[in-house]
């Protein structure tokens, strides 16, 4: 189901892409709009976790460099039955964490520093398996496409007014394709992403909370992280608003347009686990997460 759902949203904004292409240039449009959008899949398809990590200046960490994190990612790894994932470490102030790759067997997981020391062990042991949720579920190749064909989308959509504007011919058709290249495309394109990454983000929480065998713990990483992501800034998602969906939390919170569901909801139902999940004995330490220790 989880395929049949990923094929359904990656047609669904590849034939917005080429309707768009359809009203800039007809029907020899919609076939360089078909052609772009298949050669952006297969590009994103091998190069998702590159396109990502470069992005962000993440640089590959290991045992040696950083060893608690690199050890806390693949004692969760094998409770999750997953692939060791390589390891990525993001110098920024700013809190958040995000996974990436085409499949468990190429997954990468990255975590900023401003992350590793706000949170406590515990906590981003929490953080690290949602991340991990999304490996084991699949996620990460389709949110990485997904948020390329949208933001190619509204790219195109910027030089709609442009290519249309010279046409007078008909007047009234001039408007309506106009209409549908600078607000109808770029705004289905963008429900379409909001949907895709709002349903996997409750299934990585779900995930996370399992691996981790501490829900509230993600729970109370996610209150922390979501209070501060709103005030230090993210240089990665200002220049590209399409990143916000790779986040355990969004950039900007707001209940209509953000990528994820409201946090607020996210916590409700990690403490329903909870209350339902048996506690799982573990040794347990308060303190911030060192990424550099060396114990």
């Amino acid at each position: 189901m989880s395929g049949f759902r990923t094929v359904m949203l990656l047609s669904a904004l590849t034939a917005l892409f080429m309707a768009l292409g359809y009203t800039l240039g007809g029907s020899g449009g919609a076939v360089i709009a078909l052609l772009v959008a298949a050669g952006m899949n297969l590009f994103t398809f091998w190069n998702a976790d590159r396109i990502v990590l470069s992005m962000h200046h993440a640089r590959e960490v290991d045992a040696a460099s950083a060893p608690e994190y690199y050890n806390l990612v693949a004692e969760l790894a094998r409770r999750a039955g997953l692939p060791m994932p390589r390891v990525y470490l993001i110098d920024e102030p700013h809190p958040n964490a995000f996974a990436t790759g085409r499949d468990p067997e190429h997954a990468a997981v990255a975590a900023t520093t401003g992350l590793l020391s706000m949170l406590s062990r515990d906590e981003v042991a929490g953080v690290m398996a949602h991340e991990l949720g999304h490996v084991r579920n699949r996620d990460t190749l389709i949110m990485t496409m997904v948020a390329t064909i949208a933001g190619a989308i509204s790219m195109l959509a910027n030089f709609g007014l442009f290519f249309r504007g010279g046409d007078n011919e008909n007047g009234h058709g001039n408007i309506a394709a106009t209409l549908l290249a600078v607000i109808v495309a770029p705004f289905a394109a963008m429900i379409v992403q909001m949907a895709i990454s709002r349903t996997r983000e409750y299934g990585a929480d779900k995930a996370g909370a399992e691996i981790s065998g501490n829900p509230r713990a993600l729970a109370s990483a996610l209150a922390k992280i979501s209070g501060r992501a709103e005030t230090i800034p993210n240089p990665v998602a200002a220049r590209n608003p399409a990143a916000a969906q790779l986040y355990i939390v969004p950039v900007h919170v707001s209940e209509l347009f953000s990528t994820h569901p409201a946090t607020e909801k996210r916590i409700a139902a990690l403490e329903d686990m909870a209350r339902s999940t048996p506690a799982t004995p573990r040794t347990r330490r308060s303190s911030a997460l060192d990424p550099l220790r060396r114990d």
